[in-house]
């Protein structure tokens, strides 16, 4: 072969050589797309084995809020809400000892009995609708010996018998005569008060939560750590002085309807509202199903669940539980990015605790470093269906 016909080959195989590695590289590699302008806002969370995707951050005051879109919708309206079902009387909650269950033929049979008399960690619940009933932790029940907050998230299936219902105070002072049952509180106590019951299951850590104990220390700590730390909007002192003077006749919710209190969180809600429409007035194709919340320059916590139409039914209350955490957090002008709310979407890979009613729902709990997941899934219809996914990242 002459030199110059050598020189060409060698040449010429480079050439292919240099092609092919082109070509698989541009279908083998990961892809990156610069991120510009709207684009940034929309991230697939694959790292959670769902479609869930972190829609554009509405902020107001201390308050971030992102809205978590799914381009599924699951079908949820085989289960009730909690305020929906005791609203209709389908759901009764009562104290323990004081309800008597009748039977279809109406003969007065008296349901087994679970206590002799009034809990404050247990109530009596009866599912008498004709779908399962969701519970969350953190919803109030109002009326009783005193305003209760249901304990942990749970389903509650169609002619389940009456059950104990484990549940925490939040009223210290009041256990007197309210009625024999219970209504629909449509409000979620806050954050702060919320990770007490579902995480940390303590009677005395709720009651130091709800009187403001925790958000004065919180408070102390980062006004003592950074000079840009502004005082709270509403402070332990307040919400511990609402509380005692309403306690006998309203409970939780006269943090709602105080004069003091009230329309501080209300007029913040409303605010928070009209941004959160208007930024998800536009989707196509897609829903909010959650969202991701952070409280200063902090992402803290997540509601999310299997559609729209559950997201919708929790999303007021839910709305006016951030607003009282970020009034009653000092203010700070740090701010969380897109990243600092797609790695608090991370799954966490802690030691898992799970609690089962076969046929109903399974309950896991996850624990990594500060922070704590829960799962509440449905295992009927199958297949198996998330309804919940809340994680926190917790004060203490």
């Amino acid at each position: 072969m002459l030199a110059s016909h050598k020189w060409i080959w060698i040449t010429g195989l480079g050439a292919i050589v240099t092609i092919a590695a082109m070509f698989f590289w541009s279908y083998c590699a990961p892809h990156t797309t610069a991120a510009a302008g709207p684009l940034l806002e929309t991230v697939t969370e694959s790292q959670t084995g769902s479609d869930w995707r972190i829609g554009q951050p509405v902020t107001y005051e201390t308050l971030t809020v992102f809205p978590v879109l799914s381009s599924q919708e699951a079908s949820t309206a085989g289960f009730e809400t909690l305020d929906t079902a005791l609203a209709s009387g389908t759901a009764i909650v009562a104290e323990q000892g004081d309800y008597m269950r009748r039977t279809r033929g109406g003969n007065g049979e008296q349901a087994p009995a679970i206590s002799s008399g009034p809990q404050v960690n247990q109530l009596v619940l009866v599912n008498r609708g004709k779908r399962p009933l969701l519970l969350l932790a953190g919803e109030v029940v109002s009326g009783g010996k005193q305003d209760r907050i249901i304990g942990k998230d749970r389903i509650i299936p169609v002619g389940a018998k009456p059950l104990p219902l484990d549940v925490f105070c939040v009223e210290h002072s009041r256990w007197t005569n309210g009625g024999d049952t219970f209504a629909a509180g449509k409000t979620m106590v806050h954050p702060t008060v919320r990770a007490e019951a579902a995480v940390s299951q303590d009677q005395s850590k709720v009651w130091a939560a709800v009187r403001g104990d925790t958000a004065a220390a919180r408070a102390q700590s980062s006004m003592s750590s950074s000079l840009a730390v502004a005082a709270p909007q509403i402070s332990s002192q307040q919400l511990s002085h609402v509380m005692a003077s309403a306690a006998p006749t309203e409970g939780y919710r006269s943090i709602y309807q105080s004069a003091a209190v009230g329309p501080s969180v209300e007029n913040f809600a409303l605010e928070v509202e009209k941004r959160f429409n208007r930024a998800t007035s536009d989707l196509k194709g897609e829903h909010v199903v959650g969202v991701i919340v952070a409280f200063g320059g902090e992402v803290a916590w997540s509601d999310i669940f299997a559609s729209s139409q559950l997201f919708d039914a929790y999303w007021p209350k839910l709305l006016r539980s951030y607003a009282v955490e970020a009034l009653t957090r000092p203010g700070s002008r740090e701010t969380v990015s897109l990243v600092d709310a797609r790695d608090f979407l991370r799954p966490a890979i802690g030691h898992v605790r799970e609690e089962i009613e076969p046929g109903v729902y399974r309950w896991q709990e996850r624990n990594q470093g500060r922070e704590t997941e829960i799962q509440l899934e449905a295992l009927e219809p199958k297949p198996p269906l998330t309804l919940h996914w809340l994680k926190v990242l917790r004060t203490n």
